[in-house]
């Protein structure tokens, strides 16, 4: 029998693409998607769609028990540039979602959980080149610090109560499927709409800002690969280090321009600038490469072919 699996905040930039990767694989009525409203045509009609709260218990737990679900993927959260204009909120979204799906899972009414963290997870003070897998993590913002709390409490779930939970710190997540949810990384998407649309973007981050990216067929592929990974090999119950791309803008504008030699670009950075400088610039994953088996296949060429294809299919620009 297929495993039941229910994707909260199935309409975001991952879930969406998850939901879809997912029905692909294991059947479209294995797969339940939610979310606080509907999504894309395409995810409402491929598959179950139920619109629930994920800051409400009873409508999460209604939802595992009329479908008899084996794995949540709870995708549901406040990112971080919208996080810092609504703090309380944010953190309410992000802690109680998370603690209504491990609370769950400890009375065994789902038997896996997969929780996203992030790159914000670090700070100002951790190691910007290469960053380790355990290292300083002084989070500065909102969203940061409810990722942090939230890994240290996935390992403390998984330690006292066995719950199986997985997680990863996915890098900026690059993607044209569905538009960005207000993340400091958006910039790196709005970048290939505005190409496209009218030949210049001004960025909202400095040229030179290096950070950690990744294609979101990456990062589903990951996705999947670790909640399939056995058990025994899963040794990080806080959540993974996952790494592809790193680049600044002005990399990103050179790897535009090979496909639209007249595109401009100009900066001015905005309150996103610092949430940027407080993040690594480089990630060190070789836990996750040698615990489970993950490898990047998109590197930035190969990406802004995808990405420019793909605008022009979707969003008819």
């Amino acid at each position: 029998m297929a495993s039941k699996i229910l994707i909260i905040g199935a309409c975001g930039q991952i879930g969406t693409e998850l939901t879809m990767a997912l029905r692909e694989k294991v059947g479209n009525q294995n797969v339940i998607a939610s979310d606080i409203r509907e999504g894309s045509p395409e995810l409402m009609a491929s598959g179950p769609f139920e619109v629930a709260d994920a800051t409400n218990f009873e409508q999460i737990q209604d939802l595992v028990i009329q479908y008899e679900i084996d794995e949540v993927y709870l995708m549901a959260a406040m990112l971080s540039a919208t996080a810092e204009k609504f703090p309380m909120k944010g953190w309410a979204l992000n802690m109680n979602s998370l603690f209504h799906v491990l609370n769950l899972a400890k009375d065994k009414k789902v038997s896996k959980v997969f929780w996203p963290s992030s790159i914000a997870v670090f700070g100002p003070t951790t190691p910007k080149k290469d960053t380790p897998q355990t290292t300083i993590m002084e989070p500065s913002t909102v969203y940061g610090i409810s990722k942090q709390a939230g890994e240290r409490w996935c390992e403390y779930y998984h330690n006292k109560f066995g719950v199986d939970v997985r997680s990863i710190r996915y890098p900026g997540l690059i993607s044209y499927k569905t538009l960005p949810g207000g993340g400091t990384t958006d910039y790196a998407v709005e970048i290939y709409h505005e190409a496209l649309k009218n030949k210049k973007y001004t960025s909202f981050l400095k040229e030179d800002t290096e950070l950690p990216m990744m294609f979101m067929d990456d990062a589903i592929r990951a996705t999947i690969s670790l909640m399939e990974a056995p058990a025994e090999n899963v040794k990080i119950r806080s959540s993974y280090n996952l790494a592809a791309l790193n680049f600044t803008p002005a990399t990103l504008t050179k790897a535009i321009q090979k496909h639209i030699p007249e595109f401009e670009i100009d900066y001015a950075p905005d309150f996103r600038q610092a949430i940027a400088d407080s993040w690594p610039s480089s990630i060190d994953d070789s836990r996750a490469r040698e615990d489970w088996g993950w490898q990047h296949e998109f590197d930035i060429d190969r990406m802004t072919e995808e990405m420019l294809e793909g605008i022009k299919e979707v969003h008819h620009v």
